[in-house]
């Protein structure tokens, strides 16, 4: 397989978990489509590794293998598929391969919202400046926080809620925990002001499925083909 294949391939992993940026992207202007998807990817793959799967392990060494990869791009090297986009880009790369022991760190129940936000902080920070180089527009960091909240939420369900909400809910188990997590979050949702317009359109899609899911709908599921088009044309008039 070639780079461009592979690329490709993880590229396609991002849009099969989000099917609506087939439609939102067309709000994207041309130019910044290939380096946004590839950047998406690419928290994806970080995401995954620190909040999947029952066995913390694996993604801790796949971190710890993201960690030297970044570290590598900043020195002009690459050898993950998505730096065939990314690298290039005199991004701070350093500044994300620094806070990934704050994403393993994450994977551990937080007392509270906000040591759960503290958590993340430092990922927020370089998801920030990181944007500023790929869209030329800086991203709010509590925003970005509220995003990777929401983002874990999606992939750990239950076990992302805090000990705080747990015991508000003490009789809930399961998704009615991570429904009360989620209801949590979008009641101190912040605004994103500043953002560029990519990130802005994904976050509106991600809080619209978290809303959804707070009401009862499956917790990945795609939003529909016309409420896609009205929340992207909505996001992308800012």
């Amino acid at each position: 397989m070639s780079d461009a294949e592979a690329l490709a391939g993880f590229v396609a992993k991002w849009r099969e978990r989000w099917p609506e940026w087939r439609i939102a992207e067309v709000f994207v202007p041309q130019a910044q489509r290939e380096a946004c998807v590839a950047w998406f990817a690419l928290q994806q793959e970080l995401t995954d590794a620190a909040w999947g799967g029952s066995d913390p392990l694996p993604g801790e060494a796949k971190l710890g293998w993201w960690t030297e990869e970044l570290q590598g791009w900043s020195q002009g090297r690459r050898r993950h598929p998505l730096g065939l986009v990314l690298q290039r880009i005199p991004a701070p790369w350093l500044q994300l391969a620094t806070c990934v022991p704050a994403l393993i760190a994450s994977r551990e129940v937080a007392a509270n919202r906000d040591q759960a936000m503290d958590l993340l902080t430092p990922v927020a920070q370089a998801i920030r400046a990181i944007d500023q180089a790929v869209f030329d527009v800086a991203t709010d960091v509590e925003a970005a926080n509220a995003d990777l909240l929401a983002m874990q939420l999606l992939v750990q369900g239950d076990a992302a809620a805090p000990l705080q909400l747990r015991a508000r809910v003490a009789d809930a188990e399961g998704e009615a925990i991570a429904r009360a997590w989620a209801g949590g979050l979008l009641e101190t949702w912040p605004s994103m002001p500043g953002s560029g317009r990519p990130p802005r359109i994904r976050q509106a899609l991600l809080r619209t499925r978290l809303r959804r899911f707070a009401a009862g709908r499956a917790r990945l599921q795609p939003l529909p083909a016309l409420a896609t088009l009205r929340i992207a044309w909505s996001a992308a008039r800012g």
